[in-house]
């Protein structure tokens, strides 16, 4: 009885081993690499313009850094210089019309809050970036909290 098992386990083995791959009907499709092969380099598509128009625009997941709403082209962003703070410092803000930069980016690793700008916030755009008006290239159904509503049952009563 051993000696059939072991020989039905074998020839399952050999018959696996000698099927062919089946070929899909439809080519593999990617959403970001389009119909590319996986073993060809895709041609990149061209770099959106940067939107210079001033509007903030939402959120597209929890905890975003606020996107840039403007050109930033030749800025000088670099451990001897810090253009944004220009208009964005807190204590130009005021002066310049733009949105000052969060308390936060005051504090350091211990939460001591500094006078200047932590060396860790220093360089904005580590994670801020300008705005393009370009097709997202991911479906993205994210809703800020504002906009999330309870369900009537869990909602409290003001009184």
């Amino acid at each position: 009885m051993r000696a059939w098992i072991v020989l039905a386990v074998i020839s399952m083995i050999a018959l696996t081993a000698s099927a062919q791959p089946t070929v899909p009907a439809e080519p593999f499709h990617d959403t970001l690499r389009g119909l590319t092969p996986l073993d060809e380099e895709a041609k990149p598509p061209l770099i959106a313009p940067v939107d210079n128009r001033d509007v903030i625009r939402a959120r597209a997941y929890a905890q975003q850094p606020p996107t840039i709403p403007h050109k930033i082209d030749g800025y000088q962003l670099d451990r001897n210089a810090n253009r944004c703070l220009a208009c964005h410092a807190r204590s130009r803000a005021a002066e310049s019309g733009a949105v000052p930069v969060a308390v936060s980016h005051y504090t350091d690793r211990t939460g001591e809050t500094l006078e200047h700008i932590s060396p860790r916030r220093y360089f904005c755009t580590q994670c801020h970036v300008t705005q393009a008006d370009a097709k997202p290239l991911v479906a993205n159904t994210f809703t800020d909290l504002p906009d999330v509503r309870l369900p009537p049952a869990r909602q409290t009563v003001k009184k």
